[in-house]
């Protein structure tokens, strides 16, 4: 599996409140079935972070652009494959 982060930046305020119980529905049932390591908003309220598990760039693809706020044009949907430093983790 690789990792991909996902940024979602907002673009529209009033559908990210809008939409937001959906998003949220949405990222726990795709972490339940094991897509996504964890996620979260950035402090400064400009959007949020998701990491998302999966076989290829295409696969993740599918993923973040079926959230919610993707669908709806509340976030944008920036992509990058990302590499975990895995070193943190055993030490």
């Amino acid at each position: 599996m690789k990792y991909f982060a996902v940024t979602l930046p907002i673009l529209d305020e009033k559908k990210s409140v809008r939409y937001r119980d959906e998003h949220l529905a949405y990222l726990q049932e795709a972490t339940s079935a094991g897509h996504i390591v964890t996620y979260g908003r950035f402090a400064d309220g400009s959007g949020g972070l998701v990491i998302y598990k999966a076989a290829s760039l295409a696969a993740a693809e599918e993923l973040a652009t079926n959230d919610p706020y993707v669908t709806t044009g509340a976030r944008d949907c920036v992509i990058k494959e990302w590499v975990m430093n895995t070193d943190v983790l055993t030490s």
